[in-house]
């Protein structure tokens, strides 16, 4: 398993028919408000939208039509997601890479940029930060390099499975890292992972081919198709994502759907989550000419994150710290649904107290508040934080998640286990302030859940968890 994957992209075709992207776009200018509300009520009835759709709402662009986009994603979210916000943290494991991307501070020819690996006692300690922070799920980074095959990936997520410090533990792993052979996929599935993530970056080819000159990472298809290989690999649990600021963020938009249709079409499921980073500033990368013709202002962020909550209703939304604060907060009553806390994105970085040193890092972060201040805002502005493992480890994954979520029967089982999760975390991190808050949140919560059996079972083990009790979960 070592080195990088023999490339074979014979007899495969994009699933992402540009011409007809094009065609959308072009045939639904100008939509009348009964037909956006018309789409928009067809997501309200928890229906995934077609390319035509979404094309809708993306052209409804005048402030009215767009204040409705913003309330409908607003009741989606609040009638599949409820108040939940589930919380994760990046762990970059090492930074070397053989692509050349320009955009990106990893790419293996800038020589600004300082690399390190993670030895094994170094990986072991930032794990130990993050578990003494309060947190359960990371998401493991690592650079495109043959160092970083599968058999790294696997050996590097067992280890972290392993690091136990006082109440601390991680119990699910995602990862982000280069494509994979199917037999590779299948090798890094042994060790326990969540989510495989692979962004497209941008789905338009010809933009693609030029932001990726040269290393595997070139090649468009074998990038394009890697979900596919994880699927085939039994790993159901799949992100995808493009960054925003290469090309037109429309372009993008519609990309993700027929990307998330490919997936239910050959898998009978899309992926569990979307992400949507914009492009930052990165070491020895001259932003500026990059980001010209196709930055994307918050006001289209915003428009942007509310048609995909309605595009794609039972689909993760995350939001990473590259933003603001100010805008992730906005962001989190009308679409989003995960986000990072306390992150640090430079290797290495959470033992040495956090510093996010630039030399080493990919970008810029525009949020660098810890956990316990993002959990503390969550409170107050009526989220329940959740750190929440059930759906995974109870094999919740895949078509079991949607056979689960699209009843909705996602509240059921993950408002309970959001509350007993962040009672642990209550109880065993968090100061004195964010305690009093996080209390009142989940007094909150239980009140407005109905009556029932399972309500009373909640009670029962919330007790437990007060008593000690860890890891208890519906």
């Amino acid at each position: 398993m070592s080195g990088l994957p023999n490339i074979d992209v014979e007899g495969l075709r994009s699933f992402i028919p540009e011409d007809e992207i094009y065609r959308w776009l072009k045939e639904t200018r100008h939509p009348t408000r009964k037909r956006v509300r018309e789409v928009i009520e067809r997501s309200l009835n928890k229906n995934r939208l077609t390319p035509r759709e979404m094309a809708v709402l993306i052209n409804a662009d005048s402030p009215r039509l767009v204040r409705e986009i913003f309330d409908g994603a607003r009741l989606l979210k609040k009638r599949i997601y409820g108040n939940r916000i589930v919380l994760f943290a990046p762990l970059y494991v090492g930074n070397e890479c053989v692509n050349k991307c320009v955009y990106c501070g990893f790419r293996g020819d800038n020589t600004e940029l300082h690399r390190k690996t993670l030895l094994s006692d170094e990986l072991v300690a930032e794990v130990e930060a993050l578990e003494d922070s309060g947190h359960k799920r990371l998401i493991m980074v690592y650079g495109e390099h043959p160092q970083y095959d599968a058999q790294y990936i696997h050996d590097t997520v067992r280890k972290v499975y392993r690091v136990k410090k006082g109440p601390g533990e991680i119990r699910r792993v995602n990862i982000n890292a280069a494509p994979l052979a199917v037999a590779g996929f299948e090798l890094v599935k042994k060790a326990g992972i969540g989510t495989y993530q692979i962004f497209q970056e941008t789905y338009h080819r010809e933009t693609y081919e030029r932001m990726h000159p040269a290393g595997p990472k070139s090649n468009y298809l074998w990038r394009l198709f890697a979900l596919d290989r994880a699927m085939t690999a039994g790993i159901d649990d799949v992100g995808i994502g493009a960054l925003l600021g290469l090309y037109d963020w429309r372009f993008e938009l519609m990309s993700l759907l027929y990307h998330t249709i490919h997936l239910e079409e050959t898998f009978h499921v899309g992926p569990h989550t979307i992400s949507f980073p914009r492009l930052e500033p990165a070491i020895g990368t001259d932003i500026g000419k990059l980001t010209q013709e196709h930055a994307v202002s918050d006001y289209d962020f915003r428009r942007l994150v509310a048609i995909l909550r309605l595009a794609v209703p039972y689909t993760g939304l995350i939001l990473t710290c590259r933003e603001s604060v100010e805008l992730r907060n906005e962001m989190l009553s009308f679409g989003v649904s995960q986000i990072d806390g306390g992150s640090s994105i430079a290797v290495g970085s959470y033992a040495a107290s956090g510093s996010n040193d630039f030399k080493k890092s990919q970008f810029l972060l525009g949020d660098n508040r810890s956990l316990d201040e993002v959990v503390r805002e969550l409170c107050d502005a009526g989220f329940i934080p959740s750190f929440c493992t059930g759906c995974y480890r109870r094999g919740r994954t895949g078509e079991h998640f949607m056979e689960f979520a699209i009843p909705g029967f996602v509240k059921r089982f993950c408002a309970p286990n959001a509350v007993l999760t962040f009672l642990e975390y209550l109880n065993d991190y968090a100061s004195g302030e964010t305690l009093a808050a996080g209390l009142k949140q989940i007094e909150r919560e239980i009140e407005n859940m109905a009556e029932s059996e399972a309500k009373d079972e909640l009670f029962e083990r919330m007790e437990r968890v007060k008593a000690g009790e860890r890891d208890l979960y519906f």
